[in-house]
């Protein structure tokens, strides 16, 4: 038996084998973008050029066209804080139709007019939720309305999150970014009060 011819044989075999897998794996790796590959780590990592995102069609090709898509990420997570905004709107609107007192809602202290913070030693007022009594009832349609915002709101922050889940750096430093600039145009109204007081994010004006 030539064992020498065996050996061989077994070589080739193998060699071909492991080139098959290889092809196959630059295919389903190059079939992202034609004929380059997808550049795709689960890692830190500062891909640029054939950084793919998403979706097949989301394949970077170019320094412009990741350019490009940071700012558009940089919008998008300015959109995000632009429907925070909306819904905050919608429920202010949603008071005056249906006559609820906002103020009443954000007045500090407790339904009997204690200050919870006062009585714990601290000095200081913190708003507390007190429904008032001529508090309106919502209609089924603006519940849904609300809803859909929130399902809208829900939809663009995990698009955001499963773009930071690609761990590209820039990508990352662009939802920053955006984040910063939504909150420095969209979140003033956070801060002035119902009454007289810091107005947060929980509270019943919101």
């Amino acid at each position: 038996m030539d064992m020498s011819g065996m050996s061989s044989h077994t070589a080739t075999a193998t060699a071909t084998s492991a080139s098959a897998s290889a092809t196959g794996a630059a295919m389903s790796m190059g079939g992202m973008g034609g004929s380059s590959s997808c550049k795709i780590s689960m890692l830190w990592n500062w891909y640029t050029v054939d950084s793919c995102f998403i979706a097949r069609s989301w394949h970077v090709t170019s320094k412009g066209a990741f350019a490009g898509s940071c700012i558009g990420v940089i919008f998008l997570v300015i959109a995000l804080e632009l429907l925070r905004r909306l819904q905050r709107e919608f429920d202010r609107y949603l008071h005056r139709v249906n006559g609820t007192a906002a103020a009443s809602c954000c007045s500090p202290g407790t339904a009997d007019g204690s200050d919870v913070a006062s009585n714990k030693g601290l000095g200081v007022q913190v708003p507390t939720l007190v429904r008032s009594a001529g508090v309106g009832r919502l209609r089924l349609w603006q519940q849904l309305a609300r809803a859909a915002l929130c399902t809208v709101q829900f939809a663009v922050g995990y698009f955001v999150m499963l773009l930071a889940m690609y761990y590209n750096g820039y990508i990352i430093i662009c939802i920053f970014i955006g984040a910063f600039l939504g909150a420095a145009m969209f979140q003033w109204d956070t801060y002035y009060a119902c009454n007289d007081g810091p107005e947060t994010r929980d509270s019943c004006c919101n």
